[in-house]
């Protein structure tokens, strides 16, 4: 199975976007991601190269001018080797702006498709406001039979509330051939990778759709409202996970933690706490209120009350703060208690 990923790289709990669906991705038997870059190239590949999965091999192809998803997907396409297997491939697209995708949801996505021997499976939702996307036209015994987005939608048409989320898995052998008689000719003149159903319909190919259980995951971000949301939804995850792992949380609500940072059971945030970068904190710390904390590493029961500390050391069982300041190449000492208004600097007499 290959994977094609069109666009972008916005922060969302410390790491970029696309690094979101990236993870999400990995967790399925892929052979390689293709990611299609465009404006900020050089950026977005150094950035996947450094931080991406490990195990996944990430490709990367120029959409030199922008006509549209479905050029992007064309273009992404040349990147994958041909041989003689591939005909029976399977190729998972996704949008590089919908970073609450679950790996369970493409898992259930692509075992949809294989079961149905379809040429195309897309994942579908049911939303309150369907604004902007694109909506599920379906036959009338609700066989899918194309996508159309909301520029070109009829009266009728705008009244459906299934929409398409931009996430497919196509059969590769009849994705290419599809993209080929595709055409600009739509309110956006561009080439739209959703005008595939219909191709693939009108021939007489299988098409399914998967509905998502949860439509929060495949809404894209599009605003910085919108980032904001999905920001507050990663959050609530990674929390969650944290306190299945015995992390104590007195107010999660009010609890930061980058997906990046490793803590240890037993240890207890406060509010007010902010855990930023590759920051590991070690079992037993109590780290709150107030305390923020970047690429930081704190031992085994320390603790931090209303300070500050980027790329610092805090030793075992120290006691820092309050109104402490680590700056970077900073150690405290195991054991040592700081007092209040401490500030700390790579190489002070105080620190280790």
């Amino acid at each position: 199975m290959r994977s094609s990923l069109p666009k972008p790289l916005h922060p969302l709990c410390g790491r970029p976007m696309l690094l979101h669906v990236l993870d999400a991705l990995s967790e399925l038997l892929v052979d390689r991601a293709v990611v299609v870059v465009g404006h900020g190239a050089e950026r977005v590949t150094k950035t996947l190269q450094e931080y991406g999965p490990p195990d996944l091999i990430i490709d990367f192809v120029d959409q030199h001018v922008q006509r549209g998803t479905g050029d992007a997907a064309s273009v992404a396409l040349t990147a994958f080797p041909t041989d003689d297997d591939s005909d029976d491939e399977d190729i998972v697209v996704l949008p590089g702006d919908t970073p609450l995708v679950r790996p369970s949801t493409l898992g259930t996505l692509v075992a949809a498709h294989r079961e149905a021997n379809a040429a195309a499976t897309l994942l579908t939702a049911r939303m309150a406001d369907v604004s902007g996307m694109g909506r599920v036209v379906r036959t009338k015994d609700g066989r899918v039979s194309r996508i159309v987005e909301e520029l070109d939608a009829t009266e009728a048409e705008l009244e459906i509330d299934e929409v398409g989320t931009s996430i497919y898995c196509f059969r590769r052998s009849l994705l290419a051939p599809a993209l080929r008689r595709l055409s600009p000719e739509n309110a956006q003149g561009e080439y739209y990778l959703t005008d595939v159903v219909g191709v693939l319909h009108d021939a007489g190919h299988k098409v399914v759709a998967v509905e998502c259980e949860d439509p929060a995951e495949a809404v894209g971000v599009n605003d910085r409202a919108q980032l904001a949301a999905a920001e507050a939804e990663l959050r609530r995850r990674i929390n969650h996970r944290w306190m299945q792992a015995g992390v104590t949380m007195v107010d999660p609500e009010r609890t930061y933690i980058d997906s990046a940072v490793r803590l240890a059971p037993d240890v207890t945030v406060f509010p007010g706490t902010i855990l930023q970068g590759r920051t590991v904190i070690g079992g037993g710390a109590r780290l709150g209120p107030h305390v923020r904390l970047v690429d930081c590493a704190v031992g085994e029961g320390a603790s931090v009350e209303q300070s500050v500390g980027y790329d610092a050391v805090v030793g075992r069982s120290a006691i820092v703060g309050p109104f402490a300041v680590l700056q970077p190449g900073s150690a405290i000492a195991a054991g040592t208690t700081t007092g209040s208004f401490y500030t700390a600097s790579a190489g002070d007499e105080e620190s280790v």
